[in-house]
């Protein structure tokens, strides 16, 4: 039997406060999940309200850990940089 081509799936679900910031940040995001990346693929999911739900699946588990590192980094940077407006005005 042969092995999955995905074997190794993650998913992130965030919830924020406000669906703007949800849709603020799948945007800041979807061009990144869009990319082709050889060893993982990303797609990103808006839920109801303010949800976004982020699926990875990695063809091993180095490159599921850089992905997500690397998406959660962005996620981190992106609510920082968000709060940082709002409490800017």
């Amino acid at each position: 039997m042969s092995e999955p081509a995905w074997p190794w799936n993650a998913s992130v679900r965030l919830q924020v406060d406000d669906p703007s910031i949800a849709e603020w940040l799948e945007q800041a995001l979807r061009p990144e999940a869009s990319r082709e990346v050889p060893r993982a693929r990303a797609d990103l999911t808006r839920g109801a309200g303010a949800a976004l739900e982020l699926s990875i699946a990695a063809k091993d588990s180095g490159a599921m850990r850089a992905a997500l590192n690397t998406y959660l980094g962005w996620i981190h940077l992106s609510l920082a940089t968000a709060q940082a407006a709002r409490r800017a005005g």
